[in-house]
């Protein structure tokens, strides 16, 4: 973690008025997470962000297992622990290999990435670094997808930078169980 400790707190659920108890368990899962019990503290906020959130992780057009890949590709970047260890999680659930979550850190230019893998790794990269994905990168990425599913990528790292700042940021710690899935020391 950035941070050892939290700048803004997650809030307990019994430290939570209605609207924004309201709004984090419309976020959660099974129970809350450290980053809607944090962002409960501007509830319009956490509402509006969800809805958002919601189709690129829930509705996007891209395949569950490329779009964590390019989530985790992001995390990485932005050295976004709390990211990383939440999208291990479900990155498994998609479909991606233990081996292919550690090679994610080294980028695009590692060996055993399929041409398209390759591809996704190397546009994050770029709207990282650039806020741009080059023509060969686009071209490459075009052969697969169509014009929806480029926007749901730049989409989703565009969400995921955002967030990955936003937990850094704020300092948001990792969840009960989730130290096993975070960074590597």
């Amino acid at each position: 973690m950035r941070l050892s400790e939290t700048r803004v707190p997650a809030l307990e659920t019994s430290e939570m008025d209605e609207q924004q108890l309201e709004s984090v368990q419309r976020a959660s899962f099974d129970q809350p997470i450290n980053i809607h019990k944090t962002l409960a503290h501007h509830p319009k906020l956490l509402e509006r962000w969800l809805v958002f959130a919601a189709h690129v992780l829930n509705k996007s057009t891209l395949p569950a297992r490329e779009r964590e890949l390019v989530i985790l590709r992001i995390g990485w970047l932005c050295r976004a622990e709390y990211e990383w260890a939440q999208h291990v999680i479900i990155g498994r659930k998609a479909g991606l290999t233990d081996a292919e979550i550690d090679r994610i850190q080294s980028g695009p230019d590692a060996e055993g990435w399929s041409d398209l893998d390759r591809a996704l790794l190397r546009a994050t990269d770029e709207l990282k670094n650039d806020a741009f994905i080059s023509d060969a990168t686009w071209n490459e990425l075009k052969k697969t997808y169509t014009d929806q599913q480029m926007m749901d990528l730049i989409f989703a790292v565009g969400n995921y930078n955002l967030v990955s700042m936003a937990l850094n940021s704020l300092g948001v710690q990792l969840d009960p169980g989730m130290g096993l899935e975070g960074f590597k020391k």
